[in-house]
């Protein structure tokens, strides 16, 4: 009989969460193996065996766990013959992450982890998510409603919409842009000007 596994996947979730822990606590400087191990109530071992560094826990467990909430979450949502509607609703999935998981967000999204890089799981992770999103940007193509613009164009500008909400969300009361408890509202807005800032395909007119 083979050895049982000493350290297993309750095991590899409760270090996640203890390092998205400390780094909503104390940002990346936190960090540590050892402290990442004393808030999971384990050993030093089980992250070298279930990650093989602090940098693989950070790196190819929380950032791919980011990528993947989006791709996941983005999958499910139904499509229905409103593009618009549709593309702006990837923002209330951007906003979970944003929400339930800030650590997760910040490690992939704002590269808080020096010199990270990544690894094939994760740049595949984050190509399914890129590849969602542009699936519905190129819905808005295909209705005309992208005008001159190409579809990784108007991927970029909604993006970079999200990027700033999440950010204006994060601050919190510092700096705070965002009116408490009307925050999805004000994301699906903006988000709806963006989108409704592309430039329509113009019309050919008769006889020219």
């Amino acid at each position: 009989m083979g050895r049982p596994r000493e350290h297993d996947e309750e095991t590899r979730a409760a270090l996640r969460a203890a390092a998205e822990r400390l780094v909503i606590e104390g940002g990346p400087a936190a960090l540590s193996v050892r402290a990442v191990a004393r808030e999971a109530g384990t050993s030093t071992r089980a992250i070298y065996s279930l990650f093989g560094s602090k940098d693989g826990l950070l790196v190819d467990a929380l950032a791919r766990d980011a990528f993947t909430f989006l791709a996941d979450e983005i999958a499910e949502l139904p499509e229905t013959d409103d593009t618009v509607a549709d593309l702006v609703e990837i923002g209330t999935v951007f906003r979970r992450l944003v929400v339930e998981h800030p650590a997760r967000y910040r490690i992939a999204f704002q590269r808080i982890v020096p010199g990270m890089t990544a690894g094939p799981e994760l740049t595949a992770a984050r190509q399914r998510a890129l590849d969602q999103l542009l699936d519905k940007v190129g819905r808005l193509e295909e209705a005309g409603l992208l005008g001159r613009k190409t579809v990784r164009e108007a991927a970029m500008e909604f993006n970079a919409m999200l990027e700033g909400l999440a950010n204006a969300e994060l601050r919190g009361t510092t700096l705070p842009w965002l009116t408490p408890g009307e925050e999805e509202r004000q994301w699906r807005e903006a988000l709806e000007t963006v989108v409704r800032g592309f430039p329509p395909a113009r019309r050919r007119i008769k006889g020219r």
